[in-house]
């Protein structure tokens, strides 16, 4: 008959054994469970193309050849008149106002991917660009009302084995939801006044260079007389040195009173942006007489 003392010990070994390798067992479920999906983890920005980021980056900055509508051509004309003489046009970056989708893709900010089996997330350098959420988990899309629009807005994704060999290479994405107003790029090029719009997009690693990253977008919005589709390229720093805060509102020199925008200068004066532009107008403030 065995002693209770040497009983205990024996049961408490069995005990840390039987944990050990339940653990063991759900550590190997989990790692084979994310060995499905692809390896995106590092710092990612646009490939230099020898321009400034925008939506099409094979073409110009103002030569995009968009499929507007005639509508929105005489408001992209009008703003590319407006930034000629030293005003933004119909650009709002420079109130910090977030860009929101697909210009936020445009490679402007540093990106990190975060990917999970129910959700993949985007997050980026800049505090006016809030994160992506790209659902993966099969839910259907919800009811939003109008004031319910985000500017990244609301992307549902499905991970996809392309070459069938029991793990996924490509993420598609759709994009709906996204509140205005918008621009395509700095030029001020006008998207559609609702929110009706619908983004497509299919991120995927080149096969020949893996710090590459492709996606391929399409957006259909009412501005264009057509879908709209390009090639985005992003390049991957895997051990960055630095993760920056960008806060747009640190170095903000434009003061905005009423539809007029002036500059603040370095002797906290404002100054006009474009020749004969009127003052602001001071008639609640006290007029000195000369």
């Amino acid at each position: 008959m065995l002693d209770r003392n040497a009983i205990a010990p024996i049961a408490a070994a069995a005990a840390i054994t039987a944990a050990a390798m339940l653990m063991a067992a759900v550590s190997g479920a989990q790692a084979q469970g994310e060995s499905k999906y692809p390896v995106w983890s590092g710092q990612w920005t646009r490939v230099p193309d020898g321009g400034v980021p925008r939506y099409d980056p094979t073409k110009p900055i103002r030569k995009q050849e968009a499929p507007l509508k005639p509508e929105y051509q005489v408001r992209f004309e009008a703003s590319i008149r407006d930034q000629d003489i030293g005003g933004h046009g119909l650009d709002l970056a420079y109130t910090c106002r977030p860009p929101g989708m697909p210009r936020m893709m445009s490679g402007i900010a540093l990106m990190e991917f975060l990917i999970s089996p129910g959700v993949t997330h985007i997050l980026f350098d800049r505090n006016d660009y809030a994160p992506r959420r790209i659902y993966t988990d099969g839910r259907n899309w919800p009811k939003i009302g109008e004031d319910d629009t985000t500017f990244p807005g609301y992307s549902i994704g499905k991970w996809i084995d392309k070459d069938g060999d029991g793990r996924y290479d490509e993420l598609q994405i759709e994009t709906r939801h996204v509140r205005g107003p918008r621009t395509w790029d700095q030029s001020g090029m006008p998207m559609a006044d609702d929110d009706t719009g619908v983004i497509t997009e299919r991120l995927f690693l080149d096969r020949d260079k893996p710090n590459i990253l492709h996606n391929e977008m399409t957006t259909i919005d009412n501005s264009l007389t057509r879908p709209w589709t390009v090639m985005k390229n992003y390049q991957r720093s895997q051990q960055p040195v630095w993760w920056g805060e960008n806060n747009c509102i640190e170095g903000q020199t434009w003061v905005t009173i009423g539809k007029e925008v002036y500059f603040l200068s370095g002797d906290d004066t404002i100054m006009p942006i474009r020749k004969g532009q009127p003052p602001p107008d001071l008639k609640h403030f006290e007029q000195t007489k000369k």
